[in-house]
């Protein structure tokens, strides 16, 4: 009778075991997959990037610069990898908001409506046949006044979008304790030019390049807790950073880039001249100074050649 006791024992106990490891499992999948409690938390502005708060720092100008942005296209044809999704694009397609807003922000450009221009002028219609048929007692109609022509177009687009430019990770385990870590970097590339409007001349174009970062970390615990039993625990975190913001903050670089370098074209100009000197003013001329030096090696003057004449009468070149 004894001896049955002692070999059952062992193998409830085990059982017992294996159930609360089971049910341990089953509660941790459970508060993998609960349903998210913040989802009904208000929405927020959409965070300043370092170049649109430059942007706002601008020294004001002589007088604003009317200016129409009739597109700013996703030229890459880049679709997100597989499995995420075959038909999804890897930018946002409204990267012309973005500069709209961008140029606004700006204080030196009074951005027109132009990509919404059709509706824009069924509104003015609208507008005209009500005049046209006053219904206020019999008083005069006001005129609608002429839409505001533009100085400069913006065009451009996003040009190039390349991922996995780097990728790296690194890992370590001891006695049963470890960490990894992954990384990569994606790349995104807009291009802004300002036409004249009179004569069709590109003023001035600029490109900018923003990467994108995406890492995970990667801890792990295991080790046996008897003979017979092995407990290994392992987590995850990652974090990618958006798309968007990135092709936001691309566009804010272009719109001060383009801006400091018509100032210093004379193209337009400062209301206080002093502001030359803004310290935020020379730091992005020093930045593009840094960015498109070129060292130039100094052609060697030839060597003079000396002519002989032999006694043949002729001559040599040495």
């Amino acid at each position: 009778m004894s001896t049955l006791q002692i070999s059952i024992f062992p193998a409830v106990s085990r059982a017992r075991r294996l159930a609360v490891s089971a049910l341990a499992l089953l509660t941790l999948s459970a508060c993998a997959l609960q349903k998210p409690m913040n989802v009904s938390n208000e929405a927020q502005l959409t965070p300043a990037t370092p170049s649109t708060i430059d942007l706002m720092k601008l020294p004001p100008p002589q007088r604003r610069i009317v200016a129409a942005v009739y597109g700013f296209r996703d030229e890459t044809g880049q679709y997100r990898p597989s499995p995420s999704s075959a038909f999804s694009t890897a930018v946002t397609q409204g990267a012309a908001s973005m500069l709209t807003k961008a140029l606004k922000d700006s204080g030196w450009y009074i951005p027109v409506e132009r990509e919404g221009l059709q509706s824009l002028l069924t509104e003015r219609r609208v507008l005209r046949a009500v005049d046209d048929h006053p219904q206020n007692g019999g008083q005069p109609p006001a005129s609608v006044p002429n839409l505001l022509p533009a100085s400069i177009i913006l065009e451009g687009g996003i040009v190039a979008y390349d991922t996995n430019t780097r990728t790296g990770g690194l890992g370590a385990k001891f006695l049963g304790i470890g960490l990894t870590t992954q990384y990569s970097v994606d790349q995104v590339t807009i291009n802004l030019r300002a036409v004249d409007v009179m004569t069709g001349e590109v003023l001035n174009s600029v490109s900018t390049t923003k990467t994108i970062w995406s890492y995970e970390i990667h801890p792990s615990y295991f080790r046996f807790v008897n003979y017979y039993d092995l407990l290994e625990i392992e987590g995850g975190y990652t974090s990618n950073e958006p798309a968007q913001l990135a092709v936001k903050e691309a566009i804010d670089a272009a719109v001060m880039h383009l801006t400091v370098e018509g100032i210093k074209n004379n193209l337009w100009r400062l209301k206080n001249p002093s502001d030359w000197n803004n310290p935020l003013l020379q730091r992005y001329l020093n930045t593009e100074k840094k960015e498109y030096t070129v060292t130039v090696t100094p052609r060697q003057p030839a060597k003079p050649e000396t002519v002989v004449t032999t006694d043949d009468g002729k001559a040599s070149a040495h």
